[in-house]
């Protein structure tokens, strides 16, 4: 056995990229002061299982988005965000205002902020601009570290461009915008495309959602699932969530009600039984050094590691339980 016990983000990644994002299950919407801070008691209560987005694109008054972006810059930094999750969605790069919310929220939240996400990215250029411009404004204000970025996925075009996007500095999540994507096809998706079981068996739709998906795991980044429309019945939100995570491959989903957030997360979960053999092959692993190993017959080397590790981090995403030994020697925790 080794005694240094190298750790798996160090020994797995050598040569073979970066890291894939580990990110939260859900990510919940919140738009005006009361219901961010709502959200936030929330996650004080269930613990960093979902992240919370802080809007200003829908959520700011006509007029007062200086104001609005403003309040987002001293929630991100208070007391009230007690692990460091929570992003902001700017307006989009036809509108006046996001340059200003933009400088606001890196200037007085930068060190904090989790994410930008960026809305209605018509092409790969559009997206490019506005990450430029943030990390213009991040290293005049001297925040050192790299703020991610999320972009949304809405219209014909940009789901044309999703490669490149991926592809861009900093992303760290494509997101698909079920509703303005339907909206943009001048009628020719109907409306139930925009609920179940509609958005995931009409064919643009679908297509779109596959397209999505593999070109963010295709660019080592999250895909990110829209949001269900339904708020009261929880069934329909978890196999809403399931099927995009079993069908489509999604790792992440959006909440726009405090009533979804934890069917999403257990939706999103991990099987039970497999996280528990990911953590039994990733403690051999790590005491062979990570050369290969036999577990239950079967043979395993650092690319099954790989898919392993990113399953067990998955599952610590979504607050599932995981053995104290690897809990401590895989997450020091």
């Amino acid at each position: 056995m080794s005694g240094s016990r190298l750790h798996p983000a160090q020994a797995l990644y050598q040569g073979a990229g970066k890291p894939f994002p580990a990110l939260a299950a859900c990510e919940h919407y919140a738009g005006s002061e009361k219901l961010i801070r709502k959200a936030l008691q929330i996650q004080a209560e269930l613990g960093p299982i979902f992240d919370v987005t802080a809007d200003c694109e829908d959520g700011a008054p006509a007029g007062r988005e200086s104001e609005h972006a403003q309040m987002i810059a001293a929630l991100v930094m208070s007391g009230e965000n007690r692990f460091g999750r929570v992003g902001a969605r700017i307006h989009d790069v036809t509108h006046s205002a996001w340059r200003a919310e933009l400088a606001t929220l890196v200037g007085k939240a930068g060190s904090r902020l989790a994410y930008v996400v960026l809305p209605k990215v018509d092409c790969a250029d559009d997206a490019l601009e506005q990450i430029t411009a943030l990390n213009d404004l991040r290293k005049n204000a001297n925040v050192e570290r790299e703020i991610p970025v999320h972009v949304l996925i809405e219209t014909p075009r940009a789901l044309r461009e999703a490669w490149q996007i991926a592809a861009l500095p900093g992303v760290e999540s494509l997101d698909f915008g079920l509703m303005d994507f339907v909206s943009s096809h001048h009628g020719a998706i109907p409306d139930s495309a925009m609920r179940s079981p509609g958005q995931f068996e009409h064919p643009l739709v679908a297509r779109a959602k596959c397209e999505i998906a593999a070109a963010a795991l295709g660019n080592g980044v999250v895909p990110s699932h829209n949001v269900t429309t339904e708020i009261r019945d929880a069934a329909v939100v978890r196999e809403d969530a399931r099927r995009a995570r079993q069908e489509f491959g999604y790792l992440r989903m959006w909440s726009i009600h405090p009533a979804q957030i934890e069917p999403i997360v257990e939706a999103m979960r991990p099987d039970f039984s497999a996280v528990n053999d990911a953590a039994a092959i990733l403690l051999a692993a790590q005491d062979a050094d990570w050369g290969p190993i036999q577990f239950d017959g079967k043979l395993h080397d650092r690319a099954s590691y790989r898919y392993y590790w990113e399953l067990l981090c998955r599952a610590r995403a979504t607050g599932m339980e995981i053995a104290a030994e690897a809990r401590q020697r895989l997450f020091n925790a």
